[in-house]
């Protein structure tokens, strides 16, 4: 059932929750430089049976190269520990000289 009372004029209202603005994919071909735009929570192996690893193996700022392009936004990224599977949304184009 419905809360019928009037507001309380002494408790003022939230101010509106505004959302936060998606971050685009940005089009990353094969063979592109890039990096991470943020650090990740941790970090998927691009392997056959693919593994979940602890994300400092990827340095702040290193830069990948795309060597593999999945379904689902997924590009495979080879870093100097590891080729890791990453989002789209996670990516951002690099110079390739860092």
């Amino acid at each position: 059932m419905p809360d019928l009372t009037p507001p309380d004029p002494a408790i003022p209202e939230p101010p509106p929750v505004e959302a936060a603005e998606p971050v685009a994919p940005v089009a990353i071909h094969l063979g592109d430089a890039v990096r991470l735009r943020q650090p990740l929570r941790y970090l998927k192996t691009a392997d056959p049976m693919p593994m979940l690893r602890p994300p400092d193996l990827v340095d702040p700022g290193e830069v990948g190269r795309v060597v593999e392009i999945r379904a689902l936004e997924l590009r495979a990224i080879r870093f100097r520990r590891g080729t890791f599977l990453i989002n789209l949304s996670d990516l951002e184009p690099a110079s390739p000289d860092g």
